[in-house]
Formats: C-alpha cells, structure tokens, sequence
C-alpha cells in the first residue's frame, strides 16, 4: 500500500457528512449500535443495510485470516457474482472502503443521482476485478478529497498519514440472502451463510460478537449501522 490517507473516525456524524457528500441521500444514515444484545439491536432503525466493525488488528488476527482464507481456498465456497468488492490498496483508507461496500451492495435501495460521485465511481467500475477497482480508487480525487476533510472532522485528535492505526474496518451485507464480510484486507468476501433483510443486523452481531471473543479485554471495538434515517 504505497498511497496513505487520514484514518477516518468511526463517528456517525463524520460517515454521515462522507457519504451525504458522496451522493447519499439523507433517507439514509450510519447509527451507532451501542450493544450487541437483542434489547439494544432494537433500538437501531429499521430497515438495516450494513453493518460497520472496528476492531483492533494484530498478530493473533492475522493468523486467523491466513487460516481462515487456507480454509476457504482449500474448501472453496458459494460467493454471488452480485457481491460488489474492492481490494484496499491505500494505507489508512479501511473506513471509506467500508462504507463503499455497504453503499455499493444496497444501490437497489439507496438510489444514488446518476451525476453523484458514487454513482460515477460505481459505474465506472462495476465489471473491474476487485484489484482494479482499489487502483482505480487511489486515483479518484473527489472520493480521496472528500475522505480527507473528513478525516480532519472527527473527536479525536487526527493523526498523520504516516502514523500506525491498528484499527481496521470491515462491513457485513445481505446479498442473495447470504450474510457477507467485504474486508478490503482480504483476497475475497467471506461468506458467513444465510440471512435476509429483515435478520441482517442480528446475523451481522453475531459475527461480531465472535470478533470481540478474540480479544475479550480489549476496549477499541466499535459497531455502526447504515440504517433507514429516524423520522
């Protein structure tokens, strides 16, 4: 990953003003999901498109992502050719990837304008290869300029380009009624088996849940929802 940017915050706020100037229309907006219990699963608007983890990287997790991808290619499994996916070729750039696969995977819910920077963007490389679609990321600007400011909008202090985040984003999607993990790290989609709209965010916690039972003590998880705005 020779192209850095400014990690983006996991802040509903910051995403929401990202993908708003993206193209997004206000029908639509990222929750935080303040727990991955039923009773507070409740509290999140429906209906749910996708589901945003943060979670801290580090050796233990790679070693379960080359096992978990030797597994896979040594089994094999079902994945939709209507799955959208790009590869993440940019350093720190894991939340806008994140929030392109949960738009790029709902566009027949989330109706872009054909003129919109996403709509654009996904048009343009909706018949690319995963690999391609990264190298074609790292050179649209207006994506690239709208994650910048941003980047400098959160809470927290921005880093620098240049600084270590071991926090890393993935999105979890229903497509053809499997529940997918579009991590912009990894080779593919990982299929995680059957869910519908209505169970996404249930399913998605679940998955979730396993995440933070790799790392029990550690604080830095985080879970967003792109969900129908509240009234």
């Amino acid at each position: 990953m020779s192209t850095k940017w400014l990690p983006l915050e996991s802040n509903p706020d910051v995403m929401n003003k990202f993908i708003y100037k993206l193209g997004v229309p206000k029908d639509w907006s990222v929750v935080d999901v303040f727990g991955l219990d039923d009773d507070l699963l409740a509290m999140i608007p429906s209906p749910v498109l996708a589901v945003l983890l943060l979670y801290p990287l580090g050796q233990e997790h790679d070693k379960l992502v080359k096992e978990e991808e030797d597994t896979i290619r040594a089994s094999g499994q079902s994945v939709s050719d209507q799955v959208y996916f790009l590869h993440q070729t940019i350093k720190n750039a894991c939340g806008t990837v994140a929030l392109l696969h949960a738009v790029a995977n709902n566009t027949g819910s989330i109706k872009l304008e054909d003129s919109s920077t996403l709509a654009k963007f996904l048009n343009a490389t909706k018949d690319l290869s995963p690999e391609e679609r990264g190298k074609c990321l790292e050179k649209e600007e207006d994506i690239s300029a709208t994650h910048e400011r941003s980047a400098q909008e959160g809470q927290s202090q921005t880093p620098s380009s240049d600084d270590e985040v071991n926090l890393h984003f993935v999105a979890f999607v229903e497509v053809d009624g499997n529940l997918y993990e579009l991590d912009g790290r990894k080779a593919f989609p990982i299929n995680h088996g059957p869910t519908s709209k209505d169970t996404l965010l249930k399913d998605a916690a679940a998955v979730c849940k396993k995440f933070i039972e790799r790392d029990p003590e550690n604080v830095r998880f985080n879970v967003v929802a792109l969900a129908a705005a509240a009234n």
